[in-house]
């Protein structure tokens, strides 16, 4: 049995996939410790790990994130990122440090697994290894690995084959660590320096470099090649391909069994403040088509009077039933949503220009399993987005890619697949 110390932001994305590997691991007879936010006790409890409480200055509720942080409303593409990396997640890094520093003295743990934006993992990792135990990095979002092969994360650029690609690269990745992240490094080097006496050894979007491991919930087939990364990458598909869901389902489910297309549009649990991003641009846009459009709200209201005829709509939905009859997915570009899509061989149209988003869009567009969308600043434009929604339901490619994706994410182990890496690690460290 392994003492195992979970940590995550007290973020929906990020604490959902992480719960997953919690359960997996406590499932095969780990003791479990989960180090995040108050509002996810009780579902942590739930998954048998034992609930460790973030201290106050790096806990928030997340449900309405620009009020938690008033300084981001507004924010969009890399500013916003800038400002969300910087506030969100950096932040927070000195304060989650000393909790993994209180765990870790008060019950030795033989491995360490953090969330790629729980930044006090990255603080941890400037210590050399023989002081702290073995850590291993969650890809709960899109790899973000430095390499020659790809521009740096948080861009949104897809990869350019070839010399001239590689030129570029270096190019954007000197763009983004001397101007785009300048601060946020600066940031960085200056924490590492203050809370752990030592340098920052990558640049601040590269810290899970630093890991032993990379445990990435993806497959290879929706990931950019990299040929030059040194730090070990595992492969193990999405956390969750059909979590079974509660039997009611909105009145209106059997309109589902009719022979128009269905289309879903979503903008997740914690984006979803104003349903104009999204939502409503995608019900006007397709008012007077053919299909049944199915919107979930993660909980909002849509005034009924809004809806279009053919228009369905509610608070959540399950996707274990849902997902296996849509034709087309679109969404902001949640990480888990859009695999689950993929599992279910279901094109997608990714809008997503915020957090790790914009990532997660280009990979869908650069995998051929859909279209990516970048809204202007003032908003989607709807005849662009009805055009992209015929595009994609009348070419077969996109499904087609779609599926050969999904193939691999259903042959991929899951969150089981941890398991073989962290015995490897531990093995190696006792020996």
């Amino acid at each position: 049995m392994l003492s195992i110390l979970i940590c995550c932001t007290p973020v929906h994305g990020h604490i959902a996939p992480s719960i997953a590997v919690a359960r997996s691991l406590v499932e095969a007879g780990h003791d479990v410790r989960f180090l995040t936010g108050r509002r996810y006790r009780h579902v942590v409890e739930e998954s048998g790990a034992r609930w460790v409480p973030l201290p106050a200055a790096a806990d928030y509720d997340d449900r309405d994130m620009d009020a938690a942080f008033p300084g981001r409303r507004g924010l969009t593409g890399v500013a916003g990122a800038r400002w969300d990396l910087r506030n969100i997640f950096l932040e927070p890094a000195a304060a989650q440090l000393r909790a993994v520093d209180e765990q870790l003295r008060t019950q030795p743990a033989d491995v360490v697994l953090a969330e790629s934006m729980f930044f006090g993992a990255m603080l941890l990792l400037c210590r050399p290894a023989a002081s702290r135990p073995p850590v291993v990095n969650l890809g709960i979002v899109p790899l973000g690995l430095r390499s020659r092969d790809a521009a740096p994360f948080g861009l949104g650029i897809p990869p350019m084959p070839g010399a001239f690609g590689r030129v570029r690269n270096a190019l954007l990745a000197w763009t983004s660590d001397a101007v785009i992240f300048r601060e946020l490094q600066r940031d960085a080097e200056r924490m590492a320096r203050d809370e752990v006496g030592s340098e920052l050894r990558a640049p601040v979007m590269n810290y899970p470099s630093l890991a032993e491991a990379i445990v990435q919930f993806s497959v290879r087939e929706f990931e950019y090649p990299r040929s030059d990364v040194t730090t070990p990458v595992h492969f193990v598909g999405p956390v969750s391909l059909a979590a079974t869901s509660p039997d009611d389902v909105p009145d209106w489910w059997s309109d589902l069994d009719g022979d128009r297309p269905v289309v879903h549009v979503t903008q997740g649990t914690v984006a979803n403040a104003d349903l104009d991003d999204l939502v409503m641009p995608t019900l006007r846009a397709l008012a007077d088509h053919d299909v049944l459009v199915v919107a979930s709200t993660g909980g909002r209201e849509i005034p009924r009077r809004l809806l279009p005829s053919n228009a369905r709509v509610a608070a959540y939905l399950p996707y274990d039933r849902l997902f296996p009859r849509l034709d087309l997915l679109v969404t902001n570009g949640g990480y888990g949503g859009v695999h689950f899509a993929l599992a279910h061989g279901v094109p997608i149209i990714a809008t997503g220009n915020t957090e790790d988003k914009t990532e997660v869009a280009a990979r869908v567009e650069w995998s051929g399993a859909g279209v990516r969308l970048r809204p202007r600043r003032g908003g989607l434009n709807v005849v662009q987005l009805a055009e992209a929604i015929d595009s994609v339901l009348q070419e077969p490619r996109y499904r087609e890619h779609a599926r050969r994706i999904g193939a691999a994410i259903t042959a991929a182990p899951g969150p089981a697949g941890i398991l073989p890496v962290l015995d490897q690690l531990v093995g190696a460290r006792a020996s």
